[in-house]
């Protein structure tokens, strides 16, 4: 729950760390990176390949760039497999340092098209603390391992709320979950994100919570995350562009 938002604020991040990074919105029914990047233009189409329209350092593709926002995309499966392949190859992306996919939620079409398409340097798996969300995350860890997809670790979105006004910490969604999830499943913790209205509203104004408040707790919990996932890429040594899947 909430991936998109994750997906959104680890990729500024690393950008804004100086990285070259590139974004697919995966998610062809419910495609919500162009608002979350405040993003409006179309791309360009320059020596037959699309061109991706960049926001906070990051170049974006997205399904919603293509169709009529208030237009609901009704596809079968294999036209939805192959937008996302069009994706990979029929755009210019130039040299990335990561190129991360924001999934839709579950483990279907789409998820075993992008396996199936290129070799994948790991998953990222986003939960929320309670016990419905995590039987998810073991679904899909299953799948990744199937597919033999690394696991790069479990971030726990909405993990608690701290009273602006009199600093309380209230664990809404119960606590611990993720933790106890990595634990279970012998994958890394890559830490947790708490409820932060700022968070939502840079959501919906398309400026993250790195940019629009960088200095935050909340934009520094975020960073650590974003180091944490980038070290473990560099443990399992890749090769060439890493393509990180943000699922869940």
């Amino acid at each position: 729950m909430g991936k998109s938002t994750v997906a959104v604020n680890l990729a500024v991040w690393l950008a804004l760390d100086g990285a070259r990074v590139g974004m697919i919105d995966a998610d062809i029914y419910g495609p919500s990176i162009p608002l979350m990047m405040g993003i409006s233009d179309r791309p360009k189409v320059v020596d037959q390949k699309l061109v991706p329209l960049t926001a906070h350092g990051v170049k974006v593709m997205s399904i919603g760039f293509l169709v009529d926002p208030m237009q609901a995309v009704i596809w079968r499966g294999p036209m939805v497999s192959g937008a996302l392949k069009q994706f990979m190859s029929d755009v210019s992306w130039g040299e990335l340092d990561y190129l991360i996919f924001d999934l839709p939620p579950g483990t279907g079409d789409i998820h075993l098209t992008l396996v199936q398409s290129i070799p994948l340097s790991g998953s990222v798996i986003v939960t929320t603390p309670q016990d419905i969300a995590l039987a998810d995350v073991r679904k899909a860890f299953k799948m990744f391992e199937k597919v033999n997809v690394p696991i790069l670790g479990i971030i726990e979105n909405m993990s608690y709320y701290v009273c602006p006004d009199c600093g309380h910490r209230e664990d809404i969604f119960a606590t611990g979950g993720g933790e106890r999830a990595s634990a279970e499943l012998g994958t890394s913790y890559l830490g947790g994100i708490p409820i932060y209205t700022p968070i939502r509203v840079g959501g919906d104004t398309g400026k993250p919570i790195v940019v629009l408040e960088p200095g935050s707790e909340q934009a520094k919990h975020i960073r650590q995350i974003a180091r944490s996932m980038a070290a473990q890429l560099s443990i399992r040594q890749f090769v060439g562009t890493p393509e990180i899947e943000i699922s869940v």
